[in-house]
């Protein structure tokens, strides 16, 4: 098992580098092959998220973040802690104008059933179903 850091993902979707994209490409399917096993951690997921979106770099849509991120996510030698977890919070991300971290929280508050989200961040309460709490 190896450990697969944000830049191999940020190579593969963009295509900046096509000579390392074609590398990550042959990696990632190595591992949905089954000959190599992968994993990552959420904190990658979340850079990935983050640097995807980022005005100043390449500017992706919400939406396009999901449709690019997820089937890679879903490749079958590749491990992630909470994978179903992550995954809800980019579905999440991409239907509501909140932080991919906001979306992992809000991830977890329906996995764990629980009743609210005690934040100061008024975003939380135009998520369906989530109820913002105070202290």
């Amino acid at each position: 098992m190896h450990l697969v850091d944000t830049n191999i993902f940020i190579r593969f979707l963009t295509r900046d580098d096509p000579k390392k994209a074609d590398r990550c490409f042959s990696l990632l399917e190595s591992a949905g092959q089954g000959t190599l096993k992968l994993q990552t951690t959420e904190t990658v997921v979340a850079e990935v998220v983050y640097i995807l979106s980022s005005k100043r770099l390449y500017n992706l849509s919400r939406g396009d973040v999901y449709e690019k991120l997820v089937p890679i996510l879903k490749t079958r030698g590749l491990k992630l802690s909470h994978k179903r977890i992550i995954l809800v919070a980019l579905e999440i991300y991409s239907k509501y104008t909140i932080d991919f971290e906001d979306a992992i929280l809000i991830a977890n508050m329906r996995r764990n059933k629980a009743d609210g989200i005690y934040s100061y961040d008024r975003r939380f309460g135009k998520v369906a179903g989530v109820k913002r709490l105070e202290p």
